[in-house]
């Protein structure tokens, strides 16, 4: 680790690259996984689909030591109208990382072709509800997101856990700059996210934020005043929160 702060609530770690940052956050996701174990029949946990998850997701499957048999996973964010097979899908995304290489007791997926996506959110959130999750492993997005939160849509004080949203421009220009879509014509304009408080909610948040692209987001998240304006701005009101960073996504706050 090359440096510890705190901001508010948020306590933060910058690491020297995003491997560095990735394997870290995995062994301290790990500790926590099996320590809440030791005290709990069962625990549900929340992941987050993107790129920037990749080598968190990788280096936390390769402990050979967590009991996921135990573990109800659930997603946090899921386009609307893409076909269901695609790899852009976020459930997909996390299926191929996680969601089926380890023997979780459930997994629970937001159906983004579901024929009513209001009566999809719904059922989301109330299998949410009944599942208070115990941890959330989650990023942000180069506009300051968190899940499919952009700054229009965001409210601290959603009373519903699970809703539709409209993704902004530059939300979607971003599936463009991960290399997930060819071009912005073929991103959704629509998904399911969780709401914010829906991810405050989890009693702890592990949020692993790497690479150049994020550096303002994690400017903002740091500097700004807390306010839908930054959306991962709340995370500094959270009472277990943590923010793992590389050197390139924490170059403005160094």
């Amino acid at each position: 680790m090359v440096k510890a702060m705190k901001k508010d609530k948020l306590a933060v770690e910058l690491y020297e690259s995003r491997a560095a940052m990735g394997a870290a956050a995995a062994e301290q996701a790990a500790a926590k996984l099996k320590s809440l174990l030791r005290e709990k029949a069962e625990i549900n946990c929340m992941f987050a689909a993107a790129p920037s998850q990749n080598e968190f997701l990788a280096s936390l499957i390769a402990d050979p030591d967590i009991d996921w048999t135990r573990i109800n996973a659930f997603h946090m964010d899921e386009y609307i109208g893409l076909d269901a097979a695609a790899p852009q899908g976020f459930g997909n995304f996390l299926r191929d990382r996680i969601f089926g290489k380890v023997p979780f007791k459930s997994v629970t997926y937001l159906n983004g072709n579901a024929a009513d996506p209001e009566a999809e959110a719904r059922r989301y959130g109330e299998i949410l509800a009944a599942h208070p999750l115990d941890v959330c492993f989650m990023g942000i997005g180069e506009n300051g997101h968190i899940a499919f939160n952009d700054p229009p849509v965001a409210n601290f004080k959603d009373t519903c856990l699970v809703k539709v949203v409209k993704l902004d421009e530059r939300c979607r220009q971003q599936q463009v700059n991960d290399g997930c879509f060819d071009c912005i014509c073929k991103v959704p304009t629509h998904a399911l996210s969780v709401t914010c408080p829906g991810l405050m909610s989890a009693k702890t948040v592990f949020c692993m934020v790497p690479a150049a692209t994020k550096a303002e987001a994690v400017q903002r998240t740091l500097t700004w005043e807390i306010s839908e304006k930054c959306p991962a701005t709340i995370l500094r009101t959270h009472d277990d929160a943590k923010l793992y960073i590389d050197m390139d996504s924490g170059k403005f706050v160094l």
